[in-house]
């Protein structure tokens, strides 16, 4: 396998209800129009990643969700948010394709998931347990590049309001990916916006949500008018990362 095909999707905070709406936008159609517009990309991808925020604080919205993403006949790995409820997840989502823990090995690829999540706390923080999961599971597969998927961000996104609930112990998983070196990237949700960047040679990657958008670098919150959006990763097995994001147009966001 030359490389591998990963799509993100990112926040869809689905209710239990499919008319259940999040500052006035009905989460449910805007996944599914989000997963139609992908629909190409998903018939040849490797796999799907969502990272977190599953639900808005209904657990009942899970079954709307093993639904949406269990059609698609990939492996669906999946990080839980912070207004994900990470035991009825786990048990709503214990079958294939689903995959919760990983880490998931595709090609010349590991894909370690890591779970933020402070119960209760819109910020979040990798526990020692994660870190020391983290730490093993890189050590494990030094031959692979590896990538590393979170909810929370865990660098400043110059947006104060939204940085006071990021990763409060960026310090401490940055110094188990250093010392890594075959991490290539990390990819994270939560800031409902599209971001780029490199740390130590690792690529950055933060992604929109399925439904609505947060303002990049705003001091208080404010939505933005970006629609929904996904991204497309492609992995080489020489390390080497493509990616782009993909935001529905106009007329696939209001269809």
């Amino acid at each position: 396998m030359s490389a591998i095909r990963v799509i993100q999707f990112t926040d869809p905070h689905l209710f239990g209800d499919t008319a259940g709406t999040l500052r006035g936008v009905n989460t449910f159609e805007t996944l599914e129009r989000t997963l139609s517009d992908a629909s190409g990309h998903l018939a040849t991808c490797d796999a799907i990643l969502v990272t977190g925020d599953l639900v808005q604080d209904d657990a009942g919205g899970y079954e709307l969700f093993r639904r949406a993403f269990g059609r698609f006949g990939k492996p669906v790995l999946c990080i839980p948010g912070n207004h994900d409820f990470v035991p009825e997840m786990r048990a709503a989502l214990s079958n294939a394709p689903f995959e919760l823990d990983g880490p998931a090995d595709i090609g010349a690829w590991r894909i370690v998931l890591l779970d933020s999540v402070v119960p209760a706390q819109a910020g979040g923080r990798v526990s020692v347990e994660m870190l020391t999961k983290l730490d093993e599971e890189l050590g494990m597969a030094r031959q692979r590049h590896a990538m590393v998927c979170l909810h929370h961000h865990p660098i400043a996104m110059n947006s104060r309001w939204l940085d006071n609930v990021g990763l409060a112990n960026a310090d401490e998983f940055w110094s188990v990916v250093d010392s890594h070196p075959q991490v290539k990237a990390v990819v994270w949700g939560h800031v409902h916006q599209a971001f780029e960047g490199t740390r130590r040679g690792v690529r950055l990657l933060a992604t929109p949500s399925t439904c609505a958008q947060f303002q990049p670098r705003s001091d208080q919150f404010v939505i933005d008018d970006q629609p929904p959006a996904y991204r497309l990763l492609t992995l080489h097995s020489n390390g080497a990362l493509d990616t782009g994001v993909h935001f529905l147009t106009a007329a696939e966001s209001a269809a």
